[in-house]
């Protein structure tokens, strides 16, 4: 049996449907931020927009630039079958064109059989469809080798940027599931946190007299889904891969203060510090006992329960993010992916003797 720490019914807490929201607030910095005072200190109330509010000289502000992927691709069989492909990443020592990808409904399509778009776009009435992927063997844990019969570009041309299953209805902008500054598209998701920001506010950061830095986080589906071993412990994570430029790790040396936007950014510097390498693959689990050696602040969304990530905020605040969680849900905060947010001051970094990070 999970000790009382370790258990999963402690990173459970009660989320009615009407508070995930489902539309993000206009203008992106209008968005609700509940600020963490302390363990001796009730939380206050501010908007994004009040960010520079809560910077200075010496702060570094780390993004993750990071963008969505096109990935999710609405196909069908020769037979007239519908399917839905989801490309998660290009697999690691293969071609380039083998992918791991979610299949649905996988137990239909038998390996080896090819999946076809509807007619090509800007194609007239009647013009023929086009073979996109290959469907090849499980993977295990829902997912399937897939193979692109076109290439990457092409293929992900004809997809559309997955939105978390919780969001019932499309966005107006697509771009809304985007952040201002997004670069390569890594990701499967978008990492949330810094959907909020515009470079209006980055900008008065800046005149604040904070530093903005970036890194790039490919998100992975498992980022987003729940825990579902009894202990957190037994949870195994999922591996993304993350680079952080030198410039950057330069810069988080010099700071008097790293404040991450995103867990996905406090994966990507803590897999640094951790492995001592600036880029590769990550598998970092960020729970209760990490001792963090980066990141001393964090703006983060209001996470699904029971998930990796609102053990990350566990990690970084301890079980005082309930009482935050609480005062949020009374207060009428919207929740999930296109919600509010919080900021969090971390707990003491741990340092080498000389004042450098580990």
């Amino acid at each position: 049996m999970p000790d009382r720490d370790t258990s999963i019914d402690a990173f459970d807490y009660d989320l009615p449907p009407a508070a995930i929201a489902q539309q993000p607030v206009e203008p992106r910095d209008a968005a609700r931020l509940l600020v963490d005072g302390g363990p001796d200190a009730d939380p206050t109330h501010h908007q994004v927009h009040d960010l520079p509010e809560l910077v200075g000289p010496g702060d570094l502000i780390v993004v993750n630039d990071s963008r969505v992927r096109t990935a999710r691709l609405a196909l069908h069989k020769a037979t007239g079958g519908a399917v839905e492909v989801l490309l998660l990443d290009a697999l690691e020592g293969e071609d380039g064109a083998t992918w791991e990808a979610l299949v649905r409904p996988g137990r239909r399509v038998a390996p080896g059989q090819r999946l076809l778009t509807a007619a090509q776009r800007g194609a007239g009435e009647g013009a023929e469809a086009i073979e996109l992927v290959e469907v090849g063997e499980a993977l295990g844990g829902g997912r399937r080798r897939v193979r692109l019969l076109r290439p990457e570009a092409e293929v992900l041309a004809h997809g559309e940027v997955p939105l978390p299953p919780y969001l019932h209805e499309p966005l107006a902008d697509p771009e809304r599931y985007q952040t201002v500054y997004s670069a390569r598209a890594t990701s499967v998701a978008a990492p949330t946190a810094g959907l909020h920001l515009t470079p209006e506010v980055l900008a008065r950061c800046e005149a604040a007299g904070a530093a903005v830095a970036r890194v790039e986080l490919g998100v992975g589906i498992g980022t987003f889904q729940p825990i579902t071993a009894e202990d957190v412990a037994d949870h195994v994570v999922h591996t993304e891969r993350y680079a952080v430029p030198e410039r950057t790790w330069a810069a988080c040396h010099e700071a008097r203060r790293v404040v991450a936007v995103g867990t996905t950014t406090v994966r990507a510097l803590e897999s640094a510090a951790a492995t001592g390498r600036l880029e590769g693959p990550t598998d970092l689990y960020l729970r209760r006992g990490h001792r963090f050696a980066v990141v001393g602040a964090l703006l983060t969304n209001f996470h699904v329960p029971r998930s990796s990530l609102l053990v990350l905020v566990d990690a970084f605040v301890g079980e005082r993010w309930r009482s935050l969680y609480e005062a949020a849900m009374a207060d009428g905060y919207r929740f999930l992916s296109l919600g509010d947010a919080m900021f969090l001051p971390g707990p003491p970094l741990d340092v080498t003797p000389s004042g450098t990070l580990r």
